[in-house]
């Protein structure tokens, strides 16, 4: 009897543990926009009238390829509480050096893109760090400041790469699914899974996105790892846009405002708060996947362009739905109502 009380007593605190991790929006949002997307991808061929093939996976991995390097720079910038508006104009910085420097050697290519975007993120990060000045304007000055630098080495137009070996090699079909570029940026997500979740670090960036002076009071070295996340944050966009680079076999030198949109929603997907302190690179994962997956539902089905905007639009709405403080709240009050009845219930099914 006692037995079977404690493994009832076990039971209902699993169950809690579960509910409790699964109502977090940082779990819940990636995993259910992952699921629904998914399912909307397998349901396609009713409206496109032909079956999804091989092909259509690797082309949303291609998308995802294009899309998660920069998704996983500003959202680990979001993760600590500030916001990284010069991706765009490093990611358009990382794909000019590529193509510029890379036609002879494609690793020195890359080298020098990474180099420049995490100089430009340590720079950034100091300022914001030292100065103790507001992240939107500096990051905003940058972007403004890096577009102007990307025209300049291009005359203001599209610059050809002739490496064609090295365009072919990032877009060769791995699996049938897979792309040497995809497959980088899954184990950069992956990496970032492993050191911000196994390690301190990812705990105190959350804390530093949550409080930022308890953190200090706390001793952690809020102005290192605010540099550090800069750093990162340049160098995962420029390699971003050295691979987009050599897939295009060209650099454009302004990618549009798109690029920053939808890594941007591919992050509050993924479970990261615009106010900070919440968040983690698998989070960040089911959410470029998601806007990729979407992307390729708009292509299979021929939708017509302006659908992938709207369906966009809809996700944004979702998810200020959910970052509401008022529904929130009535989910707590709700969740508190519900547990509050569970522990009346022994007490009084004990009543003699």
């Amino acid at each position: 009897m006692t037995g079977r009380m404690t493994g009832q007593m076990i039971g209902r605190m699993t169950r809690r543990m579960i509910g409790r991790s699964w109502g977090r929006p940082e779990h819940a949002m990636p995993a259910i926009s992952l699921l629904l997307v998914l399912a909307a991808f397998a349901c396609s061929p009713l409206l496109s009238g032909r079956p999804l093939e091989a092909f259509d996976v690797y082309n949303a991995s291609q998308g995802f390829a294009q899309l998660g390097l920069l998704a996983l720079a500003i959202g680990i910038t979001m993760i600590a509480g500030e916001f990284d508006l010069s991706v765009a104009g490093t990611y358009a910085l990382g794909g000019m050096l590529a193509v510029q420097t890379g036609a002879h050697s494609p690793a020195m290519g890359v080298l020098a893109a990474v180099a420049a975007g995490a100089a430009v993120g340590a720079v950034q990060g100091g300022l914001i760090a030292r100065l103790r000045v507001p992240s939107l304007p500096v990051t905003l000055a940058t972007y403004i400041a890096l577009l102007g630098l990307t025209y300049t080495m291009s005359g203001g137009l599209s610059v050809t790469y002739a490496n064609a070996d090295a365009t072919l090699w990032v877009d060769q079909q791995i699996a049938g699914v897979l792309s040497p570029r995809s497959l980088l940026t899954l184990v950069a997500f992956l990496l970032a899974a492993v050191v911000l979740g196994g390690t301190k670090l990812g705990r105190e960036l959350r804390a530093i996105g949550g409080d930022r002076r308890a953190s200090r009071v706390a001793g952690v070295g809020v102005d290192r790892r605010i540099v550090g996340i800069f750093t990162l944050s340049g160098t995962l966009a420029a390699l971003g846009g050295a691979l987009l680079g050599y897939s295009y076999a060209s650099a454009n030198p302004d990618p549009g405002l798109q690029p920053l949109i939808l890594a941007v929603v591919a992050a509050l997907l993924g479970g990261v708060s615009l106010a900070g302190g919440r968040g983690a690179p698998l989070g960040l994962l089911a959410g470029t996947l998601s806007v990729a997956l979407l992307a390729q539902i708009v292509a299979v089905t021929a939708l017509p362009d302006f659908s992938t905007q709207l369906l966009y639009a809809a996700l944004l709405a979702v998810i200020v739905a959910v970052e509401s403080p008022g529904l929130r709240q009535a989910i707590e009050r709700l969740r508190a109502r519900r547990t509050g009845s569970t522990a009346m219930t022994p007490s009084q099914g004990g009543r003699p």
